[in-house]
């Protein structure tokens, strides 16, 4: 029987306690190889370059250059790796600004193990991962007007077909295009289809910040289920 290929990611903390931390719990995991560490964010973006890993997880504040600034370096030169930011609830503000850096997912940093395992095999596989705690935080913070945050998030949706609220709704829950693909029971192909012309017709630019547009429509509780 052939295995499936490990998920190659990349560890960049300016800390090495954490990074031996995280590390310990990626190479527990035998679908994930840890490739590099680096330990500021200039070394992280050259350690991306060099080794192509699936996944670089960022933690947001790092000499050189912090996570954001990472993040959208990687976003022009790496497009290809998908980007985990590692947050704490001190953070809030830097979670707003991470929505825009094309970042495909936000994990705390006191999150449970398994959470870690599952948002890189997620983000590894094309899909958003929020973990539950994350997504709350961040909608807090968009602004103490929710409620006319969520009638404007409705009101982005109203041309979407429903095939296409469908989508959006399980993109929200952190399903991947093949996951969605079986629920909706079609081709995979026609999942993406839907993703890229939603992204492009709401004008938004990534996986991410169309989960947390579900979550602001309430088309995903927010404890994920």
């Amino acid at each position: 029987m052939t295995s499936q290929p490990r998920v190659r990611v990349l560890l960049a903390d300016d800390e090495a306690m954490i990074r031996a931390g995280v590390r310990a719990i990626l190479t527990a995991e035998p679908a994930i190889e840890v490739v590099a560490e680096a330990g500021d964010g200039r070394e992280a973006v050259e350690l991306t370059l060099k080794h192509r890993p699936d996944v670089t997880l960022l933690d947001i504040r790092m000499p050189r250059l912090d996570g954001l600034q990472a993040a959208e370096e990687l976003r022009k030169v790496a497009p290809e790796t998908a980007l985990i930011m590692l947050t704490t609830f001190s953070e809030d503000e830097y979670i707003a600004r991470a929505l825009g850096s094309g970042v495909s997912g936000f994990l705390l940093k006191s999150g449970n193990p398994r959470e870690l395992i599952a948002g890189i095999q997620a983000v590894a596989e094309g899909a958003a991962f929020l973990s539950p705690e994350v997504a709350r935080r961040v909608i807090t913070h968009l602004g103490s007007g929710q409620l006319s945050r969520a009638s404007a998030a409705r009101a982005r949706l109203e041309g979407l077909t429903a095939r296409e609220r469908e989508v959006v709704a399980l993109v929200g829950g952190g399903l991947s295009n093949a996951e969605i693909a079986g629920k909706l029971f079609v081709v995979e192909g026609t999942v993406k289809a839907h993703v890229s012309a939603v992204l492009g017709r709401l004008d938004l630019k990534n996986r991410v910040q169309l989960a947390i547009l579900a979550y602001e429509a309430g088309l995903v509780a927010e404890d994920g289920a």
